[in-house]
């Protein structure tokens, strides 16, 4: 597989391009005056960002998106982790693409680096894992709308523990040239309040870097997340929460919704 083709574009976001970068720019716009009025500010190494349909996460999104765009300078590539929502992974999965396209254009991948980051047992390539999977794909859309270029590691999580996850980012954590990104929704399908209560208690573990706080109900990319933790502990990085809202909030009814968390790590 030289080239992995949009799987989502259409329904999750718009598939053609000049109304794709409209509601990318609307929504990081959003993002930069919530920033603003929070007065948040520094550039974050790593990010969590939500990976449902635009309409209903990208506000979310693009607040933390926003917070990238302000201190972009310098990062050529991203390491990019989400769960695999359509096939049963074993670890972690890598592809054998040598691009990402969307509708804004193609991304590269890191070939070289994905050749390493096969030496651990965990990591395997299994195209089947990528071909139809959204948690990665939306967020490049935000990706390249806030970077000039980079180049992508793209790897779909799945039974894992956060101490191999970990294990793959410190050998890709490298330096200011190098953004991780962590797709991961939180709460699933509960009542308005009750998602409020138990995305809140996650974004308390997640700012705390307590990985062992996260269980199911937590969030889809709880591995990848735990992971994150992990290594931000390592090298001494601290989690700030920066948006936190559910569907209800956003574009859906409040019977059963779908929480989003925006979080910076620096």
């Amino acid at each position: 597989m030289r080239t992995r083709s949009p799987a989502v574009a259409g329904s999750f976001y718009p598939a053609e391009p000049a109304a794709l970068a409209a509601a990318l720019d609307r929504y990081l716009e959003t993002g930069r005056q919530r920033l603003a009025r929070a007065g948040a500010a520094g550039r974050p190494k790593a990010i969590i960002a939500p990976h449902a349909g635009y309409a209903y996460s990208g506000p979310i999104a693009g607040t933390v998106y926003a917070a990238v765009r302000a201190g972009t300078d310098g990062i050529e590539r991203v390491v990019l982790l989400g769960p695999a929502h359509r096939v049963r992974v074993d670890g972690l999965a890598a592809s054998s693409a040598e691009r990402f396209a969307t509708p804004l254009g193609d991304v590269p991948i890191d070939r070289v680096a994905v050749h390493d980051s096969a030496r651990h047992p965990q990591v395997h390539v299994l195209d089947a894992a990528h071909a139809a999977e959204h948690s990665l794909e939306v967020q490049l859309p935000f990706l390249q709308r806030v970077l000039s270029r980079f180049e992508l590691i793209p790897f779909a999580v799945g039974a894992a523990t956060h101490a191999e996850v970990a294990e793959v980012l410190d050998d890709l954590w490298g330096g200011p040239e190098t953004l991780i990104v962590i797709s991961s929704d939180l709460s699933h399908y509960y009542d308005y309040d009750t998602a409020v209560r138990l995305d809140t208690d996650t974004a308390d573990a997640i700012v705390a870097l307590h990985a062992e706080r996260l269980d199911q109900e937590s969030a889809c990319g709880r591995i990848p997340i735990g992971g994150l933790l992990i290594a931000a502990q390592r090298h001494g990085l601290h989690a700030h929460l920066l948006d936190l809202r559910n569907s209800g909030d956003t574009a859906g009814p409040r019977d059963e919704v779908v929480g989003y968390g925006a979080f910076a790590f620096g």
